[in-house]
């Protein structure tokens, strides 16, 4: 079985204060770049970040990788969907397709290959998951390729894939001892620690 990776990287982080595409962790490896690496490291075989917001300045952040490519999401600003119906297309259009896309976000720093590797246990076209950590639904989410068209079609606004997930039943995934699952909206927000 073959999976396809995307990092949703398009927001403006309002909240942030800067587009959570152009940080970096405390030893500088921008989030981008660490989104990509553990998707690799999780088994991905391609993978794909969404930018949007100041993409030009996101661009050189993602990594020189032939397994890696980019998309810029031209109407970023109405919302995740955008985002997250172009990464479906993308992978769409890989050669040979994938069974599956991994879809994560890029401000998800304490992420790890463990939990990629964990939701990917035979994955197969019609395959619907998502983490939970602790019982809390997050990411990443696989969506088999039966799958990609029909969510495609459902994403509006801000939402994402959420009631797609809760209406096709996707497989809950407990995933809290392999990573803490919060995602860092505000410059507050705690950063995990070190190797988490």
């Amino acid at each position: 079985m073959e999976f396809a990776g995307i990092v949703l990287a398009a927001g403006a982080g309002s909240r942030m204060g800067t587009p959570k595409a152009l940080l970096r962790t405390p030893d500088g490896e921008p989030w981008s770049a660490r989104a990509v690496r553990l998707l690799l490291e999780g088994g991905c075989s391609r993978v794909v970040v969404v930018l949007g917001a100041r993409a030009q300045e996101a661009l050189p952040l993602v990594p020189a990788d032939p397994r890696v490519g980019t998309l810029v999401a031209a109407r970023w600003d109405e919302g995740l969907s955008v985002s997250l119906r172009g990464g479906l297309r993308w992978v769409e259009r890989l050669s040979p397709q994938p069974d599956a896309a991994v879809v994560t976000l890029v401000d998800l720093p304490g992420l790890t290959p463990a939990v990629v590797r964990r939701l990917t246990v035979n994955p197969g076209e019609d395959t619907l998951r998502q983490a939970e950590y602790d019982g809390r639904p997050g990411h990443p989410v696989v969506v088999g390729r039966a799958h990609w068209s029909a969510m495609g079609a459902t994403l509006r606004g801000d939402e994402g894939g959420r009631r797609y997930l809760s209406a096709n039943g996707a497989e809950r995934v407990e995933c809290g001892r392999l990573a803490d699952g919060r995602d860092v909206d505000t410059p507050q927000d705690e950063l995990p620690p070190a190797g988490f």
